[in-house]
């Protein structure tokens, strides 16, 4: 299997799309002044205390109170919170053994013993928030590396599960042991397996300076304040330390900044794949270069197709996704019992497939088609749970109820992925009739008569495929070719416009402009001030 990763970096946010034998696995869009990353580490302020729930709401900075269950204290809160609240008050840090001698924290006690209202507190962000909730916590501070997980104040070594061999899991756990410093615990990742002693030295090297510096960041404020204290690493890096292995052919990138980010990574785990970074620049927008756009459209809407004609309806509800599987006009089997088994053998790959690519998460109810074997009902199971096994997400499985129905938690970190894959016009707002295509044309030959004349320079004007198609009729005196020649403006198509969108960018694709897919005369700038506020 080959993998990709493509990188989009657009001004107000960057998505990244992984590919697996050219079909797209992963999605991941976020905004760039977006703060509430998993990871970050957080001095937070205790809010309010809710027996009831054995939990507390903690400020940290966030519209809404983030959440943080007794559970997620973690076993050595006690040593953590003693530390850092010597830090917090000036004073000279206590010794490692004076601190091992506190209790740990059971898992049956109430949070009021540990926290009251006013308390400030160390936190990690172990959820985003998700539509109306706030970010979800831990109190057990750890910091990711791609082969190991490195826990301040623990004192275990803990190996992967998924690490089958018990030779090398010994071997992985006695080398940890005589590496790591004291007063650290460390979690072996399965990425890890087969690797030497230099390697993993030099990455709990790396995890035990991060975690000297939020010391230091702690220690050097002025007073307890609600305070982002450790950033997380980038999106991109944090994805790419998640999934990167020895299967990627290439890391598509198409800012420079974001390029050399990857690129410093990939040489510090990997110098041998360094080569594999690439800087993307091709005229076309980069998701549309590699179909990342087309499949995004076609995989993430209401309805989604699979092999042989069956499709499935994906539909979210405040409490749970819903997933119904219809078999189409095909026919899969020579009776019905058969036609039932093999549609949903075919579901099961997409509904595995779709769980990735949407990043759903928490309660799903798929209804498959009714099968009145119970050997077929069982082979169904076993084969949704042997596609998951490739999801590094947590998840369970249950097997079918007498109702056909099947039942899927999966862990939910952040919101699902969502995408409006049908467009309503924007000229004439589902009513049926729009403008003729050769008044948006003067429309946008005017808008580029302003732009050149204030820019001076050549420039990109984007604009949806059909509108492209319409203006390059013609072989010699086409629309595309007067504005080439007039002009010196190169236009090209992008399938991520709206029908009467477009979009101004210079040669080296800074953005300029981008109109607003429901009209385009109010939103082009008409003078250097309304071109300020655009």
């Amino acid at each position: 299997m080959k993998s990709e990763l493509i990188v989009d970096v657009q001004p107000k946010e960057i998505a990244m799309a992984l590919v697996e034998d050219d079909r797209l696995m992963e999605v991941n869009r976020e905004k760039r002044e977006m703060t509430y990353v998993v990871g970050n580490i957080y001095l937070g302020k205790v809010k309010k205390v809710m027996p009831a729930l054995n939990a507390v709401f903690v400020d940290v900075g966030y519209e809404k109170d983030a959440f943080l269950h007794y559970l997620d204290l973690g076993e050595g809160f006690n040593r953590v919170n003693t530390y850092v609240q010597t830090l917090l008050r000036k004073e000279k840090a206590p010794a490692t053994g004076k601190l091992y001698s506190l209790p740990e924290v059971g898992k049956e006690g109430q949070i009021g013993d540990y926290l009251k209202t006013g308390d400030h507190i160390l936190v990690q962000i172990a959820k985003e928030p998700i539509n109306t909730k706030g970010p979800r916590l831990t109190a057990e501070i750890s910091l990711a590396g791609r082969n190991i997980v490195l826990i301040p104040f623990g004192d275990k070594v803990m190996v992967s599960s998924k690490i089958k061999s018990e030779s090398e899991r010994s071997r992985l756990k006695q080398l940890v042991q005589s590496i790591k410093p004291q007063g650290y615990g460390v979690i072996v990742r399965t990425v890890a397996e087969g690797k030497r002693v230099a390697e993993l030295d030099g990455e709990m090297q790396l995890l035990v300076k991060r975690w000297e510096d939020t010391v230091k960041k702690l220690q050097q404020l002025k007073q307890p304040a609600v305070n982002l204290v450790k950033e997380e690493i980038g999106r991109t890096i944090g994805l790419l330390r998640d999934i990167f292995n020895p299967t990627f052919e290439s890391i598509q990138v198409n800012d420079e900044e974001v390029f050399n980010d990857v690129s410093a990574y990939v040489e510090l785990i990997a110098p041998e794949s360094k080569k594999i970074v690439r800087m993307y620049k091709g005229e076309q927008p980069i998701f549309d270069h590699f179909q990342i756009t087309r499949q995004m459209k076609t995989g993430l809407g209401r309805t989604v197709g699979f092999k042989n004609g069956g499709y499935l309806i994906v539909e979210k509800t405040e409490a749970l996704w819903s997933i119904d599987v219809n078999s189409g006009s095909k026919k899969q089997g020579t009776d019905q019992e058969e036609n039932a088994f093999n549609t949903n053998m075919l579901a099961a790959d997409e509904i595995a497939h779709q769980l990735r690519l949407r990043d759903i998460g928490g309660i799903i109810i798929v209804d498959f088609i009714d099968m009145d074997s119970s050997e077929n009902q069982q082979a169904l199971y076993e084969h949704m749970r042997d596609l998951l096994e490739l999801d590094r997400a947590k998840h369970n499985v249950l097997k079918l109820s007498k109702f056909g129905l099947m039942q899927i938690t999966r862990q939910r970190v952040r919101p699902a992925v969502e995408m409006q894959t049908q467009e309503v016009c924007p000229t004439c707002m589902g009513k049926g009739k729009i403008q003729p295509s050769i008044l948006f044309t003067d429309t946008l030959q005017e808008e580029i008569e302003a732009y050149t004349e204030r820019f001076g320079r050549p420039l990109r004007l984007y604009v949806h495929p059909y509108v492209y198609a319409y203006a390059d009729r013609g072989i010699f005196n086409s629309i595309r070719l007067q504005w080439k020649r007039k002009y010196g403006v190169r236009l090209l198509e992008s399938q991520d416009l709206a029908f009467m969108q477009y979009k101004f960018t210079d040669m080296s694709g800074k953005q300029l402009l981008t109109s607003e897919p429901h009209t385009h005369e109010e939103n082009a700038p008409k003078d250097k001030d309304s071109e300020k506020k655009a």
